[in-house]
């Protein structure tokens, strides 16, 4: 990672040691003088009092370019350097001019000499500070600092002049995601501003700490004032808000608008609902504000290593914006950001509702699977973590399968750290949210919508107990040939993650069509490819697939129907050997009743339409009639 040299330069005697020693403490960086990369030639000539010219410094200023180099791409470092003419400050900028700050210390002849008398030890003559003046080009760009005050008000000034450009960007919320994105911007080399509120015994200081915190601070400024932390950004202004969602999200909204300026952007990155989005942003338009709607998905090491983003809302405010989200997004496998405009307001929050409700479902299957060969088979958590390693080989690989591979095998002492967790699952919002929209929107979401039910359904962990002692359940080991079971169980598996994507995707295909927003599923699924928690290789499958048809059901795809065709029946067998074995898998049997439904030309849904008739007179329609006719029969009378 690229930090920045700080090279403090001027004639002998105007402080470069002292003022470099002082900087480089500060920032908690490497300090270094350049006198002590001169060769012995350089060292004696100096000595007896002869000036060195341009054919001694070269190989000085060459040693010193590759040293410049060499800290660049590790931790920084402060530079003590004469560095008296302009060329010799081009040989030493041998990094782009982006990492390299030059700070001139500016004094005159008679101050700089009145310090020199005092000096001792010192191989540098008084005799040739006049030489110095002659030689000294005094520098048109960078900082420049009169030296006629102490160090401490010399480093004060210098650190506000390196902070004299405003801020590229703001971001509000230092929380565990928020402080991961605002490292992520550093990394990317933009100026930053962040602020976090102040509250006495709770929340004190938490942006000055963090600021505290970074070894870079020269891109960085910290608030807790709201108006203060605004004017440090250039306009137009982007600020990406990292709160919870809900009332936080709004009470930050109405809080920050008075000291923003027409054609200022606000960014949501936390989990909002789509519905709350398009509110905001048709609110904030009224306000001449621009809005988008992000989510963001990656978790804590996503938002620090490369998240994958979904923004939406108006263009102008992506094109003004959106380059600061791509530019902290996990890259795809052709290096294009993992991010990308969806579309209209609130499409961004929806897409990533449905990816959270997809993640739900591919949590549950993983834990269905995980529960069953444990208390059914009896196999350890280090021999399911070992499966899961060989499936993931066998091109079945995701994060999701990874992580919980990992997980199995962690032990606390001589004791798997999984069978100390308490079985009982929570769920913050998203998940329901998404069954919600599929109700609103008229489409099926087994998988997802069971996966809720299943951890709504842990959660009663104490009324689970009493009807377990009242039942007296028990978990029969599954007799069955275990190579045959474990190829049912892998095929299950990968078929079940098709049928739960198939059915994600789809809800996002409807809602835009309902709503006009014209989405990509393509697109989509490229940006969830990556960084995200859902990514996987049938996500890359997915993207490929959807770039050649952006209309069909992803199980209306050929590639698609010949493995889903395939296996269905170790998906249907598997489902039928935990039932009788007493172990449940909601999304196991979720997927596969929805995919029976879906393939079924004939449904039951007739008889429904029956009963609606009789008990309600809703009208049905009739198979030998034109679909655009309803019926009403008096079922009472034959």
């Amino acid at each position: 990672m690229s930090q920045i040299v700080y090279i403090i330069f001027g004639v002998s005697g105007s402080g470069k040691t002292t003022i470099g020693e002082a900087l480089a403490n500060d920032l908690k960086i490497p300090f270094h003088d350049a006198d002590d990369f001169h060769p012995e030639a350089n060292i004696a000539k100096m000595s007896q009092g002869i000036a060195l010219n341009d054919t001694d410094r070269a190989p000085w200023l060459a040693t010193l370019a590759d040293q410049i180099q060499q800290w660049r791409q590790s931790s920084g470092a402060v530079l003590a350097c004469s560095a008296l003419k302009t060329a010799y400050r081009r040989t030493l900028e041998s990094i782009p001019s982006t990492y390299i700050k030059w700070i001139f210390l500016d004094g005159s002849f008679e101050l700089i000499a009145h310090r020199m008398q005092s000096r001792k030890e010192h191989f540098f003559k008084k005799e040739l500070l006049a030489s110095q003046f002659e030689v000294l080009e005094k520098p048109k760009n960078g900082i420049i600092i009169p030296i006629d005050q102490t160090v401490e008000e010399l480093i004060s000034k210098i650190k506000i002049a390196l902070h004299t450009q405003k801020s590229q960007m703001g971001l509000v919320g230092l929380g565990v995601m928020g402080k991961s994105i605002a490292k992520n911007l550093l990394s990317k080399k933009h100026r930053l501003s962040v602020y976090n509120r102040h509250l006495e015994g709770k929340e004190e200081d938490v942006a000055l700490k963090f600021v505290a915190e970074q070894l870079d601070q020269t891109r960085i400024l910290g608030f807790d004032d709201l108006s203060s932390f605004v004017t440090s950004i250039q306009q137009p202004r982007t600020i990406l808000l990292m709160v919870n969602s809900g009332k936080p999200t709004d009470f930050v909204i109405e809080a920050i608008l008075p000291f923003l300026s027409e054609g200022d952007c606000l960014i949501d990155g936390g989990n909002s609902h789509y519905k709350k989005t398009i509110e905001r942003t048709d609110y904030l338009a009224t306000k001449n504000i621009h809005f988008l709607g992000a989510g963001i998905s990656g978790g804590e090491e996503g938002a620090l290593k490369g998240p994958s983003i979904m923004p939406s809302g108006d263009k102008k405010a992506y094109n003004l914006s959106g380059k600061f989200l791509e530019d902290i997004a996990a890259k795809d496998q052709n290096n294009n950001p993992c991010c990308t405009y969806l579309g209209p307001k609130g499409s961004g929050h929806f897409v990533k509702m449905i990816h959270n409700g997809i993640e739900y479902a591919e949590m549950q299957l993983l834990a269905e699977i995980y529960h069953l060969l444990r208390f059914h088979t009896k196999k350890t958590p280090n021999e399911i973590s070992e499966l899961f390693n060989l499936w993931g080989k066998n091109g079945k690989d995701s994060y999701l399968l990874e992580i919980t591979a990992a997980i199995l095998t962690k032990k606390e002492g001589n004791h798997y750290l999984i069978d100390r967790i308490l079985d009982k699952a929570g769920q913050k919002g998203t998940g329901g949210w998404s069954t919600v929209s599929a109700l609103e929107l008229g489409k099926p979401l087994s998988t997802i919508s069971e996966a809720v039910m299943a951890r709504n359904l842990s959660a009663l962990k104490s009324e689970r107990s009493l009807a377990a002692s009242k039942y007296q359940s028990e978990k029969t080991v599954i007799q069955i040939e275990e190579k045959e079971l474990l190829e049912r169980l892998e095929n299950a598996f990968a078929i079940t993650s098709i049928i739960n994507h198939s059915i994600g995707f789809d809800l996002i295909s409807e809602a835009s069509n309902t709503y006009n927003w014209n989405l990509n599923l393509s697109e989509i699924a490229r940006i969830w490819t990556n960084g995200c928690i859902i990514r996987s290789t049938l996500m890359e499958t997915i993207s490929s697939l959807f770039s050649m048809d952006n209309t069909s059901s992803l199980l209306l795809i050929p590639e698609i129907i010949t493995i889903v065709k395939s296996g269905l029946p170790d998906l249907q067998k598997t489902v039928s050997i935990a039932v009788e074995a007493g172990c449940p898998v909601p999304t196991l049997s979720s997927a596969v009743n929805y995919l029976l439904g879906y393939i079924s030309e004939q449904s039951s849904a007739n008889i429904i339409q029956a009963q609606r008739d009789y008990f309600g007179a809703h009208t049905y329609q009739r198979t030998d009639k034109p679909v655009t006719e309803y019926f009403h029969t008096n079922w009472k009378n034959n």
